[in-house]
């Protein structure tokens, strides 16, 4: 029996088989609210028949945008607007998750399609970015971000109590944390970023501490039997993986106890000249290491996007759940493609009914 299409359950939560599709930003909202397109995006991917799809990383704030075209959360008109697609992703059979997030030195950017750097200075588009220091994302790419004070900082954590309130309460099961990928809480955890002389910055413990502080606020108000989960970067291919990715394992083990549920395995991408190995399942080792080390279940992306692959990782022990991202793109209805590849019985039955009825009958 395929261990990919075997039910997982995470707090009171239940997936019905071991394929999630992972935040991907569709750039696409106006003024952090969703749309038509983003109700016709979700519910797509989940007929398709995966078990989580979690919705881009939304906003906490209106400057924690990556770019103008980003979702946001961080008033009760935008959270409105994802009831719909919160329906839409349930009547498929998929659990409604969300990211939610603060893009930090990286926001202010253009779409990707329109430049991917940041929007010019004196574009009425634009905003000031803030930072944990006041370093600028390598190489010219982005501008100098303001350094945050003591007060930014009790703001931002705030604006992710509230963004997590807001997605309880219009039906989201399922919450991620965005502290990955070079953005606020990555980029305080980061020694590259991170340049700080107080209580935030110089030690890996007063690096931890933003993203600490931040869990456990949140934790406070989101429903214990609902999962908590973090996109965290564990290493960053720079040269100092090992030590890094020691550090990462001793964070985690506190998000665990600090209440986190489980851990989505990713990179820091806080620095633009690194050396990552792309391959097929490339962070499927780092994120069994997690998982041993540090006692959590664990899920990541990033090359798992062949079923075969994604049986694998899934039985190995690698990974307890499978991010599959540009595949679901190219394809909606990946996971009956997969069962199908895989031998599943009945491998239509993994699709709505009304689309299983069809393909069985004729």
């Amino acid at each position: 029996m395929s261990a990919l299409f075997q039910p997982f359950s995470l707090k009171d939560i239940t997936l019905r088989n071991r394929i999630a599709v992972p935040p991907m930003c569709q750039y696409m909202a106006v003024d952090g609210q969703a749309n038509d397109w983003h109700l016709s995006h979700y519910a797509g991917m989940a007929r398709g028949g995966a078990g989580l799809v979690i919705v881009e990383a939304t906003a906490v704030a209106p400057e924690g945008r990556i770019t103008p075209g980003c979702t946001g959360i961080w008033n009760d008109d935008l959270a409105q607007a994802f009831v719909p697609v919160v329906k839409a992703i349930k009547a498929a059979g998929s659990v409604p998750g969300i990211q939610i997030a603060h893009a930090g030195r990286k926001a202010s950017a253009n779409r990707p399609w329109e430049g991917d750097d940041h929007i010019a200075e004196g574009d009425a588009r634009g905003w000031q970015t803030i930072a944990p220091s006041a370093i600028a994302f390598g190489g010219g790419l982005l501008k100098v971000p303001r350094a945050m004070d003591l007060d930014d900082i009790a703001r931002v954590q705030q604006n992710f109590v509230d963004a997590a309130v807001r997605a309880r309460e219009v039906g989201f099961e399922w919450l991620e944390l965005h502290f990955a990928h070079g953005y606020l809480a990555q980029s305080f955890f980061s020694a590259h970023s991170n340049q700080r002389d107080d209580i935030y910055g110089g030690s890996v413990e007063n690096r931890s501490r933003f993203l600490l502080e931040t869990l456990k606020a949140v934790r406070a108000v989101w429903p214990e039997h609902l999962p908590l989960t973090i996109r965290f970067g564990v290493l960053e291919f720079d040269g100092r993986d090992e030590q890094t990715l020691l550090e990462s394992i001793g964070l985690v083990r506190q998000f665990k106890d600090a209440g986190m549920d489980m851990l989505s395995v990713s990179m820091g991408f806080t620095i633009p000249d690194v050396a990552i190995p792309w391959g097929p399942a490339f962070m499927g080792p780092i994120a069994e290491r997690v998982r041993r080390e540090a006692d959590v279940p664990v899920s990541s992306a990033w090359g798992f996007g062949t079923p075969a692959i994604a049986e694998r990782v899934v039985k190995e022990e690698q990974l307890d759940v499978v991010m599959v991202g540009k595949a679901h793109l190219a394809n909606p209805h990946w996971a009956y493609f997969a069962a199908k590849e895989l031998g599943v019985e009945r491998a239509s039955w993994t699709l709505p009914a009304p689309y299983a009825h069809w393909l069985e009958r004729y």
